[in-house]
């Protein structure tokens, strides 16, 4: 009875994934090389003429490389700031440890796009920084200066960098806590420096980490959409691909480009896995000593320190510039440091606007279905992962597949639901529910449940495997059945796992860019995403209360965050992890 039911819950995961992300991307990958169906429905002959038209356009083989140069620029930023971070936090017991390991993790609340906004404004020609020069003699005053001129690719590398690098410093510092420092002193003890001993040791036994947060930073910033929007800077493959959405029925450039960024990514995950990603079993082994950190008193630990607080002041400026913005009377932050009117009025904007409240009210209930979603379909992943008889191979080959959104870009696969969309309803045009033209609500939902997926399932699996499996035997020899046993022993032990996860999935869903961006097409369903990213392109008080929503997106993630946080303490860095 339980083959049996193991055998259909593995079935009914493939399936899921089968149709929910392997069909989005086969419809890509079919009209980029076969070309877009006739009247009939039929395809031509497989050719690779049109993928080869996206390398021969200049404009679109531009997109390509700056696409390229953003995602290694914002991956190697992130590993400069991650590393010696993660490393002086692992080695020393620093005073205020705590709390700037905390806010290292602040980044995580404004997603890159808000963040956009509030750079900015700092880095604007009248903003900011321009003041802060003006004050200190370094250019004229009432000079406006474009500090990245005509290079606003430099804007968008550095709010992805601030953004992006605590991915890569909780990957890192998984992998630093598991490390044994045993193989370290032993290294010590037979005269090895303390260069060599990194070089040798400890480097290798990080591999796993770097490349694991380190894949999430190069994908995402490969394939972000939003931050370049907010930039003005279109000459990125993202940006190229959302401007063609209207040749969606009629050309098969866009999906050729779509499957060109597809093969992109998964170059770079290739790539970064042979580099980085193989597995040493010294990496996996559980320590033989237990790991001490250095403590070091006030005085010590202020060279200690500084890096820390350095990093944190720099990525918080996108938050502040956010933050004033909201507070800011419209046209009051011109050519000053801070802005010399103060209002409310943007907040309450924000809550009682047309376009604001009905985003925000979207966003919890496409959210919360999908998180209702991933909570079932994760619980189930897990139980296969952890609870079934299946040999270690297919438990792996599970765990990898329920991980592989993290690794396919979203903007991928928000364009092959797209696509799905338009083909299903040209030949069935009674099909309401995947039209998105009159409602996205369910593909939204789907979107949202799958890219965020991955979450739900990493918590479920920590909490599985601290719960002692004897607890659930023993309700089935007093005769519970299967479900009682879930309900009453299983769920209850591993709720705040479940819990962590499904905060974290719902958040992110909220927050969700390409998706939004790219499904929802009516403003009758427009998520909060897309609502501030329509605020800020409105002239007057637009960006202002599209950076008070913000703020209210910063709220909601913070609380999440710190609450999952709270949860599963140095276990939320397996989060972030392919």
């Amino acid at each position: 009875m339980k083959i049996l039911r193991d055998t259909f819950l593995l079935l009914l995961v493939v399936a899921v994934f089968a149709v929910f992300l392997g069909w989005p991307i086969f419809q890509t990958v079919r009209v980029g090389f076969l070309g877009t169906p006739d009247k009939t429905g039929g395809y031509g002959q497989p050719t690779l003429e049109y993928v080869w038209a996206v390398f021969r356009d200049p404009l679109l083989r531009a997109g390509l490389l700056n696409s390229l140069l953003i995602a290694v620029a914002v991956t190697s930023l992130c590993s400069i700031i991650s590393i010696p971070l993660a490393l002086l936090s692992r080695r020393f017991d620093f005073w205020g440890k705590g709390p700037v390991n905390a806010l290292l993790l602040v980044p995580l609340i404004l997603p890159p796009f808000v963040g956009a906004i509030g750079m900015r404004q700092i880095l604007g020609r009248f903003g900011v920084l321009t003041s802060v020069a003006e004050h200190l003699g370094l250019v004229a005053a009432n000079a406006p200066v474009d500090w990245f001129g005509s290079a606003r690719i430099l804007g968008v590398i550095l709010v992805e960098t601030l953004s992006l690098y605590p991915i890569l410093f909780l990957n890192v510092s998984a992998a630093l806590a598991n490390l044994d420092p045993a193989m370290e002193q032993a290294a010590a003890n037979l005269g090895a420096s303390r260069w060599t001993t990194f070089r040798r040791i400890t480097l290798p036994l990080m591999r796993p980490g770097i490349f694991a947060g380190g894949t999430i930073v190069l994908i995402w910033s490969f394939t972000e959409l939003g931050t370049p929007l907010m930039f003005d800077y279109y000459k990125v493959t993202p940006v190229q691909i959302y401007a063609q959405l209207n040749q969606i029925n009629g050309s098969p450039i866009p999906y050729a480009l779509t499957v060109v960024m597809l093969l992109g990514s998964a170059m770079l995950y290739v790539v970064g896995k042979f580099v980085l990603g193989r597995r040493l079993d010294a990496a996996v082994t559980k320590a033989s000593v237990q790991s001490s950190a250095r403590k070091l008193g006030f005085f010590r630990s202020i060279p200690v320190l500084i890096p820390f607080l350095l990093v944190t002041g720099i990525a918080l400026l996108p938050h502040v510039g956010v933050v004033l913005t909201s507070v800011a009377k419209v046209g009051s932050w011109y050519d000053s440091v801070v802005p010399r009117q103060f209002t409310g009025a943007n907040y309450k904007g924000a809550l009682t606007s047309e376009v604001t409240l009905p985003s925000v009210a979207r966003s919890i209930e496409y959210a919360s279905m999908s998180t209702v979603l991933d909570i079932a379909l994760g619980l189930t992943i897990a139980f296969l992962i952890v609870r079934s008889k299946w040999p270690p191979v297919i438990k792996q080959a599970i765990d990898s597949l329920s991980m592989l959104p993290l690794a396919v870009p979203g903007l991928v696969m928000a364009f092959g639901y797209l696509a799905i969309s338009a083909r299903l309803t040209v030949y069935h045009p009674n099909w309401h529910l995947v039209d998105v033209r009159n409602n996205p609500t369910m593909l939204l939902v789907i979107a949202y449940a799958m890219r965020r997926l991955p979450y739900v399932v990493r918590s479920a699996v920590a909490g599985l495997e601290q719960t002692p499996v004897d607890l659930e035997l023993a309700a089935r020899n007093l005769g519970a059945s299967t479900a009682f046993t879930l309900r009453r022993v299983t769920l209850p032990l591993i709720s705040a796992n479940l819990i962590a996860g499904a905060l974290l999935a719902f958040a992110f869903a909220m927050l969700e860019v390409s998706d939004s961006l790219l499904l929802a097409q009516k403003q009758d369903y427009w998520p909060i995403t897309l609502g501030i990213y329509q605020l800020f392109q409105r002239l007057g008080d637009g960006p202002y209360i599209a950076s008070a929503l913000g703020v209210w997106a910063m709220v909601l993630l913070t609380l999440t965050i710190l609450s999952a946080n709270s949860i599963l303490g140095k276990r939320m860095g397996a989060i972030f992890r392919v």
